[in-house]
């Protein structure tokens, strides 16, 4: 027996930073909105616990036990007395290392696969917790739609999305890492005074009215400049994106995949087109949003 679970890629279309707390983390408001892009983790059991993965990177992904599916696993079966021996399959479609939670995803997506292949039927807060155990951005993962992430953006609000955004993903030449970006930002933001992160009403209501137009006006990035630090070459990306119409351009998390929110599909194939010839990225993909989260197929 064994059981598949799809989740979702993200983008954030607001990610207010606060200034670095006593534990090393930032207080957040990160409104998550989950995209079409997707990672299927399957789940069977197996002599020990091992990781193996395919897809677009698929060398880049770490198939020890740091990899958050094999975490995920662990945590689950300790918590649960149940037996890790497990073989993790992941079929990888989200970017590695590209600031739209795949690693995230797959954690959330082996929770549940696993407590589904064990029978355990652990209530949603409980897995919810795990998430938050594993990461900031796993219980998204799980949850999926569209929500307000408080806290280190563990702290999730589900959001109402009125309609259907249409977005397209260039994937930069390598990867960013999260820890670097976010000392970068605190770099950066040295003896400056870094308000208290607060969600934008204006951003909310676009959301829930479905508006692209209102939705560009709106999304903003605290850990842009620190990641086009870091990476200058992506601000060729954003001007080749936003030279063929798109509504809004920003990198999206911590980078350094670059996210362009556009009107509808047909603007989404022109924009991408663009992107393609400019030869400022790698590859670039066109997804819908929102989307469901961690789902057993």
């Amino acid at each position: 027996m064994s059981v598949t679970v799809r989740v979702p890629a993200k983008v954030n279309v607001q990610l207010a930073v606060g200034a670095a707390r006593a534990d090393g983390f930032h207080d957040l408001a990160n409104v998550f909105l989950a995209v079409g892009l997707y990672d299927e983790i399957t789940v069977t059991p197996a002599d020990e616990l091992r990781v193996t993965c395919e897809g677009p990177d698929a060398a880049q992904v770490p198939l020890d036990r740091s990899n958050l599916a094999a975490r995920a696993a662990l945590v689950l079966a300790e918590r649960y007395d149940r037996d890790a021996r497990v073989h993790l399959h992941i079929a990888k479609d989200i970017p590695v290392a590209g600031g739209m939670a795949g690693g995230s995803a797959d954690g959330a997506g082996a929770l549940l696969a696993c407590d589904t292949l064990w029978g355990i039927g652990a209530p949603r807060g409980e897995l919810l917790d795990i998430c938050a155990e594993l990461g900031s951005d796993v219980p998204f993962s799980l949850v999926g739609g569209a929500a307000l992430g408080t806290g280190r953006g563990e702290k999730l609000t589900p959001l109402e999305v009125g309609g259907t955004f249409h977005w397209v993903f260039a994937m930069a030449g390598r990867g960013l890492s999260t820890p670097a970006v976010f000392r970068e930002f605190d770099r950066l933001g040295e003896g400056l005074d870094i308000p208290e992160p607060v969600a934008s009403e204006a951003l909310l209501d676009a959301l829930a009215a479905g508006d692209p137009g209102a939705l560009a006006a709106t999304v903003s990035n605290d850990l842009q400049p620190a990641a086009l630090s870091l990476f200058p070459e992506l601000a060729d990306t954003l001007a080749a994106g936003r030279g063929a119409g798109a509504l809004a351009a920003l990198v999206s998390g911590s980078g350094p995949t670059t996210a362009f929110l556009v009107r509808d599909r047909g603007a989404a194939e022109t924009v991408a087109e663009a992107l393609r010839a400019s030869g400022t990225c790698r590859t670039v993909r066109v997804a819908t949003a929102p989307a469901a989260g961690a789902t057993v197929l």
